[in-house]
């Protein structure tokens, strides 16, 4: 094994929660959701697995720091499990924390080492965690989808059930090695909106753990997100407001998602929405960048 314990700490029934910055991670709002399971709950460290087995530092790199000319230190990337216990966090259940880049190498090894990790602990259930652009509107409820190891824990755990097939990321792979190996798991996915796909995203954030609190029966402190979330919502209200591309594609996502909702066929109309009738994503993207510019330039 190429894992690196830091502390070892008993726990009851835990459940290992991940998630990897990369290809499944749009907005970081799947990665940003661990690190605020992690900060809230007051986690420790609990082990790290080896970058160098695992990440191509051309795709993750090292960050340096400088002082007068003279680098002073280099921060590696991290693949890191943390663990939260109830006596420390009080939320109501044991949690160990995966978070990290996804890796670039070897990924069958690499869950393997997730899976030993995972049973060493005592987890008795995974859930991995994914973010994904999507055409839906900003100014709506963030969906969440999610898969899990078999149809009856779809039922039992709630679950809005996903309908996407084809390529996947770490997330993927790993839940299926979850179910391979027989240790149950699910995995949540939160739509973002592709016309504001910049980190960070705190309504997707807030959905998935909210998605997650209600999944696990806990009681997570997600007022802080709420309201970071809801001031999103009015800084990208106020870019729409300013420009008539996006204010038409925004008017036209919310139409057709509350038309979905009355048919109980969301997935279905959204991919209706044809592409050509919208604006491109470059003049989106300039839009948004203009406007933070302008919001740098007043602070």
């Amino acid at each position: 094994m190429t894992v690196r314990w830091s502390s070892r700490v008993p726990l009851e029934r835990p459940v290992l929660v991940a998630a990897f910055e990369g290809w499944n991670d749009a907005a970081n709002a799947a990665s940003d959701a661990v690190r605020f399971l992690a900060h809230t709950t007051s986690a420790i460290e609990l082990a790290t697995l080896d970058a160098q087995e695992w990440l191509d530092f051309q795709a993750a790199r090292p960050v340096v720091t400088i002082t007068d000319g003279v680098v002073q230190t280099t921060a590696w990337p991290a693949i890191r499990f943390l663990v939260a216990p109830t006596a420390v966090s009080g939320i109501g259940r044991d949690l160990v924390l995966l978070v990290g880049p996804e890796p670039n190498l070897r990924w069958p090894a690499f869950c393997t080492e997730v899976i030993e990790v995972a049973r060493e602990m005592g987890c008795d259930l995974a859930v991995t965690l994914g973010a994904l652009l999507a055409d839906v509107p900003h100014s709506r409820a963030i969906t969440v989808t999610g898969t899990a190891s078999d149809p009856e824990a779809v039922t039992s755990l709630g679950l809005t059930r996903s309908r996407y097939e084809g390529p996947t990321g770490i997330v993927g792979v790993l839940s299926d090695s979850f179910r391979r190996a027989g240790i149950a798991s699910a995995s949540l996915w939160a739509s973002v909106p592709a016309y504001v796909a910049t980190p960070p995203n705190p309504r997707a954030t807030h959905a998935l753990l909210e998605r997650l609190a209600s999944m696990l029966d806990v009681a997570l402190p997600l007022r802080s997100l709420e309201i970071a979330g809801a001031a999103w919502v009015r800084q990208v209200d106020e870019v729409a407001a300013g420009d008539d591309d996006i204010a038409r594609y925004v008017h036209e996502l919310e139409a057709r998602h509350d038309d979905a909702l009355e048919d109980d066929a969301l997935t279905e109309t959204l991919d209706e929405l044809r592409e050509e009738d919208l604006p491109t994503g470059e003049s989106l993207a300039e839009d948004f960048e203009r406007f933070l510019r302008d919001q740098r330039d007043e602070d």
